[in-house]
């Protein structure tokens, strides 16, 4: 049985010889192929033109064929790939001070980094470091409901989203979910077991919900009191998608650990672990690892999104183009409201639209946004994108709306 995409022409010439559609149907049916990309646009196997405002998931913030970041990667490539953690690289480590130095600059104070080659794979590791940080019989991890974390066995545990632990049941022990944004629901969820506290600045997949200033404020309090680890989950909100380089720099907190990836790479595979200094040191040789942690290939996209999204100033851009945005979607009388910061934006759909029948008809005419639930539509183009690509979109989505 074939896919729905297999009836275009085009693309079954690509499958051409096949029954079947050769990916494992985790994603269900594609219901586009892309072949190149140019900045905020998209072209598809057919000569179609798109323009891209969910940038891969909030990864590609500095737009699709990023020449500086392509440069970086190629000749990376023509010097050197990969060694084993045995020994070191100059690539990893440069790209490991620089990121470290961003979080000194956002208040987070002096810490150490681990790269892996995802999100997941940061939370992951989070997850051993704050087992590791309680010690035996403290072991409980706190999470939102509503949160994403991951797919990963412990990450996908961490997400509180009762629906996708289903199908894997049973679950691995020591989780417990708290009300996104009530501090009230936190404090009674924190006994002696609880290990550590892992929330998102904006949940992202949770509908781009932002979390409260003085809700995230008064978490690091509880968490301090109690010798609780605070682990800030920043792989959709770092470098720059919110307007500053972190999503918890706008609390004013400084978390104990932090996860990166999506914009960190610009599209290369790349994840990171930041952890305080003190807290790192818990972890010691054969605690953790992986393969392909801080390959200089990956790293050498690592290092040019830093230094590009300084000279650009990313954040500001990300500042401005959100407000434009945000103006022009709250000009539309199907959108009741406009949530998140920066350019990571869930726009709220009135009663009676729903993201189901907007999405396809979007898409269809050349516009990518996604449905992160019924009614709410996420919007995350490049940091880059163009005033008059924002009112191309715009126009995109009044044509559809009416």
């Amino acid at each position: 049985m074939t896919h729905a995409f297999m009836s275009q022409q085009n693309v079954a010439d690509i499958n051409k010889g096949h029954s079947h559609c050769p990916f494992i149907p985790v994603f269900g049916a594609p219901s586009v192929i892309f072949e190149r990309g140019q900045g905020t646009q998209l072209w598809d196997v057919s000569g179609k033109r798109y323009l891209d405002f969910l940038s891969g998931i909030a990864v590609v913030s500095l737009g699709h064929a990023n020449p500086v970041i392509a440069d970086a990667i190629s000749a990376q490539a023509s010097t050197l790939l990969h060694v084993s953690n045995f020994f070191a690289n100059t690539t990893a480590t440069k790209a490991a001070v620089e990121l470290s130095a961003l979080m000194e600059e956002a208040g987070a104070g002096e810490g150490q980094v681990f790269f892996c080659n995802s999100g997941a794979e940061a939370n992951e590791a989070a997850l051993k470091l704050a087992r590791k940080f309680g010690g035996r019989g403290r072991h409980v991890m706190v999470s939102a409901l509503g949160s994403f974390h991951g797919r990963t066995f412990g990450a996908l545990a961490l997400t509180g989203q009762p629906s996708k632990h289903e199908a894997f049941q049973p679950m691995l022990d020591g989780f417990r979910y708290c009300e996104y944004g009530d501090i009230a629901s936190l404090e009674r969820l924190l006994d002696a077991q609880v290990a550590a506290v892992f929330l998102e600045p904006i949940q992202g997949e949770g509908g781009v919900i932002p979390a409260d200033v003085e809700y995230l404020r008064s978490v690091q309090k509880l968490c301090r009191e109690r010798g609780i680890l605070l682990v800030i989950d920043e792989v959709q909100t770092g470098f720059c998608r919110t307007g500053k380089w972190f999503g918890f720099e706008h609390s004013g907190i400084a978390p104990d650990a932090v996860t990166f990836a999506k914009g960190m790479g610009n599209g290369m595979p790349v994840g990171a672990l930041w952890a305080r200094k003190d807290v790192a040191s818990v972890m010691q040789p054969g605690d953790h690892g992986s393969t392909y942690s801080g390959t200089a290939l990956a790293t050498s996209a690592v290092r040019a999104v830093i230094s590009e999204m300084k000279r650009l100033d990313a954040a500001q851009l990300a500042r401005t183009r959100g407000a434009q945005l945000t103006a022009g979607l709250q000009k539309f009388s199907q959108v009741d409201h406009v949530r998140g910061s920066g350019l990571l934006l869930g726009a709220q759909l009135i009663s009676g639209v729903e993201t189901k029948d907007i999405v396809p008809a979007l898409l269809d005419k050349g516009l990518i946004v996604n449905g992160v639930n019924a009614t709410t539509l996420r919007f995350a183009p490049p940091l880059t994108v163009s005033e008059d690509e924002i009112q191309e979109a715009l126009s995109i989505l009044g044509e559809v709306l009416s």
